[in-house]
C-alpha cells in the first residue's frame, strides 16, 4: 500500500466510477483497476463494490477512505509546510463561497493573491451557505467564505466584509420613484425566495422576525437557487426580492433595477471567514486569511 494509491482509491469513491476517476487523474481504466485490485489483495478484502454504472465503498472502503482522506491530507499538509519553512509558498488550496461571495468577492481577492503566491494552485468551490459548511466539516474545503453566522459547535467564523441588502425592483415598478418601502408592504407584493440553505435568505428571514413580522405573511411566488436567477426573475417581472447591493451594482448603475431601502428591517450583514473548528490550519491557508484581512484593512486577531 502507498500513497499513491490512496489517492486512486479516494479519487473512485469521490467520483463513483472507475472511468470517471481516471480521467480526473489522467489514467487509464485499466491501470486503476489494477492499483485497486492491488489494494484489495493487500487488505485481503473487498473495497469497492461495482453496482452497474455507480461503484460505492463496501464498509471495509468506507473505513479505509475516511483514514486514507486524513492521510493524504497530511501528506499536504507537511508538503505545504516544508515549502513554507524553506521560503517557498507553493501547493493547493480549496476554498468555497456562498453565492455571493463566490460570485464578487473571492474572485477579487484570488487575483492579486495568486500574483503574490503564484504557485499556490487555487481552486474555488461555489454553493449555498449550508453546502460550504458541510464539506468544511468534511474536510473538503479547508476555508470557506459564506453570508450568515452559524450556529454549529464544529464552525469558527471571524467577520470579513460588510454588505448592505436592500429591496431590489424593476424601473418599472410602481415604487420607482421611492425613496424607500415600509416593511408591511412587502407583504402585499410578489416575492421571490432563496433555497433554505442560502445565507441571504436566512438573514432576511431573520431580520423579518427580529422586527416582528413574520416572513411566512410572504406571498413567495416562486424559489430560485441562485442570486443570477433572481436578478433575471426580478428583471422579467416574476416578483421582487431582498439582494445583497454587491451582486445588483451593474444593474443598478446601468438603471435596470432600482435598490430600495426597507423601513424597520435591519438589512445589514456580514460576510464571515468560515473554518473547521476540529482541523488545524495549512501554512497556504493562513496566508490567505491574512491576506484577506490585509486587503480589507482588518486588525489581525
Amino acid at each position: 500500500m502507498d500513497l499513491w494509491q490512496l489517492h486512486i482509491f479516494v479519487s473512485v469513491v469521490e467520483n463513483k466510477s472507475f472511468s470517471k476517476a481516471s480521467q480526473a487523474i489522467n489514467l487509464s481504466q485499466p491501470t486503476v483497476s489494477s492499483h485497486i485490485k492491488e489494494l484489495e489483495d493487500y487488505f485481503k478484502c473487498r473495497l469497492l463494490d461495482r453496482l452497474g454504472k455507480i461503484t460505492e465503498p463496501t464498509k471495509a472502503g468506507e473505513i479505509l477512505y475516511q483514514y486514507s482522506k486524513k492521510i493524504l491530507n497530511l501528506r499536504d499538509r507537511a508538503e505545504s509546510a516544508l515549502h513554507d519553512f524553506l521560503g517557498k509558498t507553493k501547493g493547493d488550496l480549496l476554498i468555497g463561497g456562498s453565492t455571493i461571495p463566490s460570485g464578487y468577492i473571492i474572485p477579487k481577492l484570488i487575483g492579486p493573491f495568486s500574483k503574490k503566491f503564484p504557485e499556490v494552485s487555487i481552486e474555488l468551490a461555489a454553493g449555498d451557505t449550508m453546502q460550504i459548511v458541510r464539506e468544511i466539516k468534511k474536510g473538503k474545503i479547508e476555508i470557506g467564505i459564506v453570508g450568515a453566522k452559524i450556529d454549529d459547535p464544529g464552525i469558527k467564523q471571524e467577520k470579513l466584509v460588510a454588505d448592505e441588502m436592500k429591496l431590489i425592483i424593476p424601473l418599472s415598478h410602481k415604487w420607482a420613484k421611492r425613496a424607500s418601502v415600509d416593511c408591511l408592504e412587502l407583504f402585499k407584493e410578489s416575492f421571490i425566495a432563496r433555497e433554505k440553505g442560502s445565507g441571504t435568505w436566512k438573514s432576511i428571514l431573520k431580520s423579518m422576525e427580529d422586527a416582528g413580522f413574520d416572513p411566512k405573511g410572504l406571498k413567495t411566488c416562486v424559489t430560485m437557487g441562485n442570486t443570477i436567477s433572481v436578478i433575471q426573475g426580478i428583471l422579467n417581472h416574476v416578483g421582487i426580492s431582498i439582494l445583497s447591493t454587491i451582486a445588483v451594482q451593474d444593474d443598478i448603475d446601468t438603471k435596470r433595477l432600482k435598490a430600495l431601502p426597507v423601513k424597520g428591517l435591519a438589512l445589514d450583514r456580514f460576510f464571515y471567514i468560515t473554518l473547521s473548528k476540529k482541523r488545524t490550519l495549512s501554512p497556504i491557508g493562513k496566508k490567505f486569511i491574512d491576506f484577506c484581512k490585509a486587503y480589507y484593512g482588518l486588525n489581525f486577531v
